[in-house]
């Protein structure tokens, strides 16, 4: 899952302190779960913007809405039923980053703004707690690593390890976290496969990596070819 963070609630108020009119989006996954941009969360920021705005004079109106994925363009087509969202002077999204630049998108006539810092991709550990996991590089290598990511769980994102500055298990970059390395070789060592670690993984394809990516699913690209049958 993706993980937020919300802003400063001054960075946010300060955003938005000359508007009379704001919309307030959060979004009803990701950062739903992680307690930052959910149905919870956009009536908290909601009453505090109130209060803060209130007592500082401004004549403000605040509306709340949530929509499913505000990375989906239909679920962000289907907010204009709800709300009129041209009558807004500003539109402050509680989604990760690509929700805000697609919320951005379809209203485009509106000025959309970030409410929360999108962290990192990751799992979750225990209530309120989530770790990093994976950078999304387009190149897994997990079937060699013994589903450890070496680019994510090693500092230095090595893809054949350990460096020699690893002592006793753990980083050299932070001796209270555990060696990506060691903590992969141990693993495929309980299982047997210890010849995995002995094959020697290319060096990453940055160029595969090109930004803004875009991504199209194989049925979809045939979707609308004659005659060619999509299974």
């Amino acid at each position: 899952m993706i993980v937020g963070t919300r802003k400063p609630f001054s960075e946010i108020k300060d955003v938005v302190s000359g508007d009379s009119k704001i919309l307030i989006v959060g979004c009803g996954t990701c950062v739903a779960v992680c307690l930052a941009g959910g149905e919870t969360e956009v009536t908290i920021l909601a009453s505090q913007l109130r209060i803060a705005l209130g007592l500082g004079g401004h004549d403000v109106h605040i509306d709340e809405a949530v929509v499913e994925r505000q990375c989906d363009r239909e679920f962000l087509v289907d907010l204009s039923k709800k709300k009129n969202v041209t009558d807004y002077d500003v539109i402050v999204s509680m989604a990760c980053g690509a929700g805000v630049q697609l919320l951005s998108d379809v209203y485009d006539q509106n000025l959309v703004v970030p409410a929360l810092n999108t962290v990192f991709i990751g799992v979750a550990e225990g209530p309120g707690i989530w770790t990093e996991r994976c950078q999304s590089c387009d190149n897994c290598v997990l079937a060699e690593t013994a589903g450890i990511c070496p680019i994510t769980m090693c500092a230095k994102g090595l893809l054949n390890g350990p460096c020699s500055g690893t002592r006793h298990g753990k980083c050299e970059v932070n001796a209270e976290i555990d060696c990506a390395w060691v903590k992969i070789y141990d693993r495929l060592a309980a299982r047997g496969d210890l010849e995995c670690i002995s094959k020697v993984l290319p060096p990453r394809k940055n160029s595969r990596q090109a930004h803004p990516a875009v991504l199209t699913h194989e049925a979809y690209k045939r979707r609308f070819v004659k005659d060619e049958k999509i299974v």
